[in-house]
């Protein structure tokens, strides 16, 4: 292992090595949370200095660059420190910018000395129509693009942008994965850290995996070629070191129907929902085609934000407020369901264990529940712990297992990757999926990370339209047409690594997608 180059304090976190930029290059970061991926950007941006390990006696400048001496890194920090590189970073925490800068967008975007704010920019992230809105009234969407935009109007040698694609819905993170992109100049470096595989996939040039114990130590291994170093981080095992990190690899191999025959097929109990015309709010209209599912089926809905999917989960659970809904073309079906907001909140004092018990206590003590669910979540770790003290990514676990506790015949999960690592949503996924079959059951998700999409999907429901004012969630279809219709409209094509099937981007006007746009097929599925 090497040296320590950096460590918070005794028996703390420490990061063993760093990601190794390329001037000229997209360079991408991957691993788990807690394994050192804002650290490794705050250490390259120059403004928190590697102490080597040593916390009580930090080393001065020179001492750092006598440790990199003959590695790209000592090119790097020499350049940060002589040239005064000018840098940039995205923070992670974008419902902070409120509190750090004051004024409205426009305000703040041509506020920028270096370059001036162009309007392609504007347009490309979706900030046209809050313009003249102030930093304290934006979404966290909204407050994510302005933030990747004010990033993109300064004149700097080094980009850092901590998870750039969180709270985006597909179309918009796709945007943002070209602006960042278009930073990219001969003698600068940008650096990402991204949880979206597949737009961590689309927008790189080359890619560094972390592995490690998180909250304890971090590892970065050398850049690879984006598939490589995405396979190395599916497979677990790094080959130039031969090290295994993780003792099972990741695959996404699905087929399009589970429903393997005939009579089978049979087995499986059918329901059907009418055409239904809601009109939530004031301004907002959705209609729902009348469509068909079973059990045993997971429904994905497709589409950008705005479009009516969280409103179509609530309409099934049940959960419009009293007076949203102004038109009804029919009396909205009621089904036993359990649903997993976008957004799990609670300002309850119990623990994790004191709500399991009080509230899903028959799947709590269910042996196969606890191995098929808590298990592979790491619920365990969390059980002793207080709602109101879990951070976001252990409270949307814990969210989801009490979703999947609660019996139901439909379960609605709108947003499972929210606040979860690569490892964790691909973890999530098949959590799932195995679920939903297991228990013979129905589950409508809604989810914008292509990957969890193409692997959860047996049908597709596409929500499209005017976002905000009118659309349509489509009848569900399978996942082939599906996919080719939501994506034909992103004007993205997608393939399916050889390997190990993840879904990935074509770069535009790249071979493969010039050739599967002609062809007609914007996705393809397993062979």
């Amino acid at each position: 292992m090497s040296d320590t180059i950096h460590r918070f304090g005794p028996n703390s976190f420490k990061l063993e090595s760093l990601p190794v930029p390329k001037p000229g290059q997209v360079l991408g970061l991957v691993g788990n949370n807690g394994i050192g991926k804002t650290t490794s950007l705050k250490l390259l941006s120059g403004r928190v200095k590697p102490n080597l390990g040593r916390f009580n006696n930090p080393p001065d400048w020179q001492e750092i660059l006598d440790h990199f001496k003959g590695t790209e890194l000592h090119n790097y920090f020499t350049r940060v420190l002589e040239d005064k590189l000018k840098v940039t970073i995205k923070t992670q925490y974008v419902n902070r910018m409120a509190d750090i800068l004051h004024g409205n967008v426009g305000q703040l975007l041509s506020r920028t000395d270096d370059r001036d704010v162009k309007q392609e920019l504007a347009a490309d992230l979706d900030l046209i129509q809050i313009m003249d809105r102030d930093l304290g009234y934006l979404s966290r969407g909204e407050l994510q693009r302005f933030s990747i935009a004010f990033a993109a109007t300064h004149n700097a040698d080094i980009y850092l942008f901590d998870e750039p694609s969180t709270y985006l819905d597909v179309k918009q993170r796709l945007k943002a994965a070209q602006v960042v992109r278009s930073l990219v100049r001969p003698n600068n470096y940008v650096i990402v850290v991204e949880h979206d595989l597949s737009v961590l996939d689309y927008l790189s040039d080359f890619i560094c995996c972390l592995y490690g114990k998180p909250g304890e130590y971090g590892v970065v291994t050398v850049p690879f070629s984006v598939r490589e170093g995405i396979n190395i981080f599916l497979a677990g095992f790094v080959p130039t070191e031969n090290l295994r990190f993780r003792d099972e690899s990741l695959t996404f191999k699905v087929a399009e129907n589970p429903q393997e025959s005939a009579e089978e097929n049979e087995t499986y109990a059918r329901y059907t929902y009418p055409t239904m015309t809601l009109a939530h709010g004031r301004t907002f209209r959705l209609k729902v085609v009348e469509g068909e599912f079973t059990d045993s089926q997971i429904i994905m809905l497709l589409g950008e934000n705005g479009t009516g999917k969280t409103t179509f989960l609530e309409m099934l659970a049940g959960r419009l407020e009293p007076g949203s809904v102004k038109e009804c073309d029919v009396e909205i079906p009621k089904f036993n369901v359990s649903y997993k907001p976008q957004r799990f909140i609670t300002t309850n004092e119990y623990t994790v264990r004191s709500m399991f018990r009080s509230e899903i206590r028959h799947s709590y003590m269910d042996p196969q529940f606890v191995s098929d669910v808590m298990g592979p979540l790491s619920i365990e770790k969390l059980m002793d712990k207080k709602l109101v003290n879990l951070s976001w990514g252990e409270l949307h676990r814990v969210a989801l297992t009490f979703c999947l506790g609660k019996p139901a015949d439909m379960y609605l999960i709108d947003e499972p990757s929210t606040y979860l690592d690569s490892e964790q949503r691909i973890v999530a996924s098949k959590v799932i999926k195995n679920f939903i079959r297991r228990a013979k059951k129905t589950a409508f998700v809604a989810e914008h990370d292509f990957t969890m999409a193409t692997y959860l999907a047996d049908r597709v429901i596409v929500c499209e339209g005017k976002t905000s004012i009118d659309c349509v969630a489509d009848s569900p279809q399978s996942v082939l047409t599906g996919m080719n219709r939501f994506l034909s409209h992103l004007d993205v094509t997608l393939r399916r690594d050889p390997e190990n099937f993840l879904p990935r981007i074509n770069k535009h006007e790249s071979i493969d997608d010039r050739e599967q746009k002609s062809s007609g097929y914007y996705y393809y599925m397993d062979d």
